[in-house]
């Protein structure tokens, strides 16, 4: 009886044992099992919500593609704005002519030859802008008429000469003038500036002297 039971014994404490540890390392797969499983899930969360993302932004840009409408007209390309001869005569070419007469009225030669020199970049931005007028070419035709009236006031400035200037200021407004005509645009007529009035526009219809 003892020697059954000294041999029986071992054998269920072994049998014990086995048991034990299966269950250990079947837990400790589970556990690590569920792990991975926790771990996978924010990724593939996060995927999912990528492909959600896709699927909305490809179908919007469908949406927009399908209201356009395949012969949608594109946008009309942006035109160049050029002012025209007469807007540029207005705006830098009267002022300036007007304010170097008050210069040279007033003494101040050195503003003078400042505005002669704004004169006639003003010209040769008006015969770049417009090339040609009436078949014309309009560069050629102010070079022409004003050059030689240029070089007299250029002179009397600097020798500092009222009477020279007065005479050069009057021919280059005879020029513009002339210019005036050619190019059917006679009813412009400016004259020498007065004392009494500022502006170089003849607008009573009385002849300038």
């Amino acid at each position: 009886m003892d020697e059954y039971d000294s041999n029986t014994e071992p054998n269920a404490s072994n049998s014990f044992e086995v048991t034990r540890r299966a269950c250990e390392a079947a837990g400790a797969h589970m556990s690590r099992a569920e792990t991975a499983l926790i771990r996978r899930r924010p990724i593939g969360f996060a995927g999912i919500m990528i492909a959600i993302a896709t699927v909305l932004a490809i179908g919007l840009s469908t949406s927009r593609s399908v209201a356009a409408g395949p012969d949608a007209a594109p946008s009309p390309p942006a035109t160049e704005y050029v002012p025209s001869i007469s807007d540029l005569m207005i705006a830098t070419i009267q002022p300036r002519h007007e304010r170097l007469w008050r210069a040279e009225q007033n003494g101040n030669w050195e503003f003078a030859a400042y505005e002669l020199g704004n004169l006639q970049g003003a010209f040769n931005r008006l015969g770049r802008a417009h090339p040609t007028e009436h078949d014309i070419s309009f560069p050629e035709m102010i070079a022409s008429v004003t050059e030689e009236p240029f070089k007299e006031l250029n002179s009397a400035i600097k020798s500092k000469d009222g009477a020279a200037f007065g005479k050069a200021y009057a021919d280059l407004t005879d020029a513009c003038n002339s210019c005036h005509q050619a190019l059917n645009h006679g009813v412009v007529d400016i004259s020498v500036p007065s004392r009494t009035s500022a502006s170089d526009l003849n607008i009573s219809g009385a002849p300038c002297n």
